[in-house]
């Protein structure tokens, strides 16, 4: 493991450590057998501590509450810059915050075991909130004497919590709740000072404030607003700020719309941004719904401005680690598997204004470069069903010349060689 970057006191390394580890398994009716352990801290204790779930994130807010001197290791970069106890405990030099370069994608491979190896060798003590057995802390901790567990079989197998009373929340209740979530003080000192089981807390935090997804999606709004460098007296206007909105299940029609449109000058453009932790198997899919893409196309014809998505992946909504950015009519090629999404990297440094304005006069020759490929080849940039999929793939296997597939499929070599590629890949992948 290579440390990047420390930021806070350093003296709390050459401290007795006791490092302190959880599974994502662990129940919230659990959280008090963990929250016993903090509350007997003090400073003359030293914690070291990762934020990779929901648990550990909490241990975290209450040791920074409690001012029990912290170290917190972080993979790559340290995000939670606007997190309020942080920012207290390192004014106060009783954090250090240390960065470890990742090696590998996040979560994958060694890297995960590797940090905990490493970090372990840093510490004299470890505090297990609980840890499941069948995952890859345990066997790191097997056979070690300076191991204590807060949360043993018997105590995992019961709940340890009273079921929560229905009684209601006063807005006196939900001031200090929401007071309290959003100074960064943690499930645990909201539960002590109004009196309630971390589950109800829990529940109620969800029914009050924004969904996590939501509050993702408009940190990665903020971000590429970032990008765009807006300043008062500018040429380049913020004309509309879609945003998405509900109530309940019922959403209004304008939800469809891109996020941002733009003015500069006198040309107008749209912005659709999505961030996602990582793309999955199905991530077209995911992305670019048949409908959601009908939609942006609909809005680019009757608004007749040019449309973008800017895709964020990875790292966290205001600091993603790959940033993509995707004109509305390559999208089809992409899905299709004519283009990969790699062509549309973007640094992740600022935008520049005449790369969405020369979009339009660009897709209006792709418009006319497309009706002429596809005199040619009648498929040219259409989806591949999956019922293509398998012949393609039998076909392949059969020897069949690369000219038998173009005139079946009705598409060009590049897109052919393309398609077997990915679909070879991904049928290695799931083996």
């Amino acid at each position: 493991m290579q440390i990047i970057e420390t930021k806070g006191n350093p003296n709390l390394m050459n401290r007795e450590k006791t490092l302190f580890l959880c599974s994502k398994m662990t129940p919230i009716e659990l959280y008090g057998y963990v929250f016993k352990w903090t509350d007997s801290l003090a400073e003359r204790d030293c914690i070291v501590c990762f934020n990779s779930t929901d648990m550990e994130s909490e241990v975290l807010k209450a040791l920074l509450v409690a001012k029990v001197p912290t170290i917190l290791f972080v993979m790559n970069r340290f995000t939670d810059v606007n997190n309020i106890q942080i920012e207290r405990a390192l004014k106060e030099n009783r954090m250090l915050i240390v960065i470890l370069k990742r090696d590998e994608p996040r979560g994958k491979g060694a890297t995960p075991r590797l940090r905990n190896e490493y970090v372990i060798s840093l510490c004299q003590h470890v505090v297990c909130g609980y840890v499941n057995k069948n995952g890859s802390v345990f066997p790191l901790l097997a056979g070690r004497k300076d191991v204590v567990n807060l949360i043993d079989e018997n105590a995992y197998s019961m709940v340890a919590e009273p079921i929560a009373r229905h009684e209601r929340w006063t807005v006196a209740q939900d001031k200090v709740l929401l007071r309290m979530f959003y100074d960064d003080m943690g499930i645990h000192a909201i539960h002590k000072q109004l009196q309630r089981t971390y589950a109800a807390v829990y529940a109620r935090l969800h029914s009050i404030t924004q969904p996590e997804e939501l509050l993702k999606g408009r940190e990665f709004e903020d971000y590429v607003l970032s990008l765009f460098n807006l300043q008062e007296g500018d040429e380049l206007i913020l004309q509309e700020w879609q945003g998405d909105k509900s109530y309940g299940m019922i959403l209004p029609e304008n939800n469809s719309n891109p996020d941002f449109v733009f003015r500069y000058r006198q040309n107008e453009f749209a912005v659709e941004c999505k961030w996602r932790e990582r793309l999955t198997s199905d991530w077209a899919k995911d992305l670019f719904p048949t409908r959601r893409i009908e939609n942006y196309k609909h809005f680019s014809e009757v608004r007749h401005m040019p449309v973008t998505i800017i895709l964020g992946v990875g790292g966290e909504p205001c600091n993603p680690e790959l940033l993509y950015k995707i004109p509305l009519e390559e999208i089809a090629s992409i899905t299709s598997g004519d283009q990969s999404i790699v062509d549309y990297l973007h640094p992740l440094l600022s935008f520049n204004i005449s790369m969405f304005l020369q979009q339009e006069q660009k897709s209006k020759e792709k418009a006319y470069t497309l009706d002429e490929k596809r005199k040619q080849f009648p498929n040219a940039y259409k989806p591949w069903s999956t019922e293509d999929d398998k012949l393609l793939i039998t076909l392949h296997y059969e020897n069949r010349s690369i000219k038998e597939l173009m005139s079946i499929f009705k598409r060009n070599e590049g897109a052919i060689h393309s398609r077997i590629q990915k679909l070879i890949g991904k049928s290695n992948g799931e083996k």
